[in-house]
């Protein structure tokens, strides 16, 4: 299976929201409502974006 950025971006995003529910963990909450993507389709903080793609090259290097 191959996902997109933006696919793979929203499953980490669910995994944290299910870490999220079971934790209650305030810096999971705070990093979920900075990576929030808006209908835009923009995170609410840019830079997460910017970061995540960042992710992705260290990675595929």
């Amino acid at each position: 299976m191959t996902l997109t950025a933006k696919e793979a971006f929203e499953s980490m995003i669910k995994y944290l929201e299910m870490y999220y529910e079971r934790t209650g963990s305030d810096d999971i909450g705070s990093l979920l409502g900075d990576m929030i993507l808006l209908e835009d389709g923009v995170t609410s903080d840019p830079a997460a974006w910017n970061d995540w793609l960042t992710c992705i090259k260290i990675i595929k290097q």
